[in-house]
């Protein structure tokens, strides 16, 4: 059966009740994708990863400069470089968060470490006690202490501005944070008709032949529900597919012989090629009746570093063909009506997590502080692969979202935040399907959510 949660967790369970025959027709939106603005032209992998944090930190100086003076007034703002000739007075320093870790991912403890008998246990996070917090701009890093300075709260690659004076010993004691806030907004939304459809990790390698993916595939194309239940799903205009469609599962292989591994990989291999063809059958069924967009996962048949292109259409013959599918980059940008959309397969909130270490900050909340911090993936190249820009950082966030999504959360999340400028957004962590069986169905005019579950709830 499907069964439907609103926001205030009130249910809406089909009724099974004859109903007089009627025919409704699937609702059409204006659709648009600028993900051009996220997805390279080419690969260039000539150039530095330190690249991205100068354009960074350049980009986003002027927007920081003007909070920090509406914040703290007519405050000094200066270099990290002439702190030394400013005597210890207060004054404002603007640059990139870099947060020292003992445990990040590193290439030289794997190559020392690859020759130990016994493979260590993989850290949930990279956090320790010896944690350090510094401030960098184009020229110096300078360390920074104080007890405003909350570690599990900031990750590596966040730029800001930090309100303190220069120690003695050369540190930087901070006073104050200022974060460059929630980009305002560029186009106004009337009220745009129709609903949309969210899920991420349907897993086909796993779950292909599920009973939740049947009745997702009829609920979808009308097929499923009373006349109540129909009308609502003729109203959907397109299904976001956010990421790990064809698997949600990190591929670990243990220590055995290289014919083992040879045979192992090879299993892997035919899986992954069934359940792509599943997926496409999947697809196909779907694009006949309603409008469809692919994003790729982490662990999807595609490149893992960021931003992930679309999926080839030689990997999906059938479905390719049909004009009502379109594949998307992650992280991907569209407009749908009048409304801007942005989200992610959720390897930056995921990513973000690990780097923070706090048991404390929701998935959601996390979303939240992506906004104020105006970027998609801070942790990008630092701990999450990321192409070595150049000239641009095409992770920032440079108009205010409609919706903001992360995707293969544990848990579906959901809030509506109101920025200080009026903007309405509406973040929602969509959960994995092949573990939940869930999708989130969202209203464009009133940005109102559902849960819906497909099975026994």
């Amino acid at each position: 059966m499907v069964h439907k949660i609103s926001n205030n967790g009130k249910s809406l369970s089909n009724n099974s009740e004859t109903e007089k025959l009627q025919v409704f027709e699937r609702k059409s939106a204006l659709y648009k994708d600028l993900s051009s603005t996220v997805t390279p032209k080419t690969n260039d992998y000539s150039k530095q990863f330190a690249h991205i944090y100068a354009a960074r930190l350049t980009e986003l100086r002027d927007v920081l400069t003007e909070n920090a003076k509406a914040k703290w007034g007519d405050v000094q703002i200066l270099k990290i470089a002439d702190l030394e000739n400013y005597g210890g007075m207060t004054c404002v320093i603007i640059g990139t968060l870099y947060k020292h870790q003992q445990w990040k991912p590193s290439i030289l403890r794997e190559l020392s470490d690859e020759h130990q008998l016994t493979v260590p246990p993989p850290r949930p996070d990279y956090c320790s006690e010896k944690d350090q917090a510094y401030l960098e701009d184009e020229m110096l890093r300078i360390k920074l202490v104080g007890e405003m300075i909350d570690l599990p709260s900031i990750v590596t690659g966040i730029v800001c501005a930090v309100l303190g004076n220069e120690e003695p010993d050369g540190t930087f004691r901070v006073k104050g944070w200022c974060f460059p806030g929630c980009p305002l907004k560029t186009l106004t939304k009337s009220n745009s008709s129709g609903k949309i459809v969210l899920i991420s990790g349907l897993n086909f390698i796993e779950n292909s032949d599920d009973f939740a993916v049947e009745l997702l595939r009829e609920w979808i194309c009308g097929m499923a529900g009373d006349v109540t239940a129909q009308k609502e799903e003729a109203s959907v205009v397109r299904l976001i597919i956010a990421g790990n469609a064809i698997s949600n599962n990190i591929k670990e292989y243990s220590h055995k012989s290289r014919s083992e591994l040879k045979a192992e990989e090879n299993t892997y291999a035919k899986e992954t090629v069934i359940a792509t063809q599943k997926l496409d059958a999947f697809l196909t069924d779907i694009a006949k009746c309603c409008c469809v967009t692919l994003m790729p996962g982490q662990h999807d048949p595609i490149n893992v570093m960021m931003p992930q292109r679309p999926f080839h259409p030689c990997l999906l013959p059938k479905s390719s063909r049909f004009s009502s599918f379109q594949g998307g980059s992650n992280p991907w940008i569209g407009q749908v009506e009048e409304c801007t959309i942005i989200g992610t397969s959720g390897q930056p909130i995921q990513d973000i997590m690990k780097a923070s270490g706090s048991k404390d900050i929701s998935t959601v909340e996390w979303l939240e502080k992506s906004i104020s911090w105006r970027h998609m993936c801070p942790t990008a190249p630092d701990t999450l692969p990321a192409y070595p820009f150049y000239e641009k950082d095409p992770f920032i966030i440079k108009n205010c979202p409609d919706i903001y999504f992360s995707g293969n959360a544990n848990k579906y999340e959901t809030k509506l935040l109101r920025g200080e400028q009026n903007q309405v957004i509406r973040l929602v962590c969509i959960p994995q399907f092949s573990t939940s069986h869930a999708a989130v169905l969202i209203d464009l005019n009133s940005l109102d959510t559902q849960l819906i579950y497909f099975g026994t709830a």
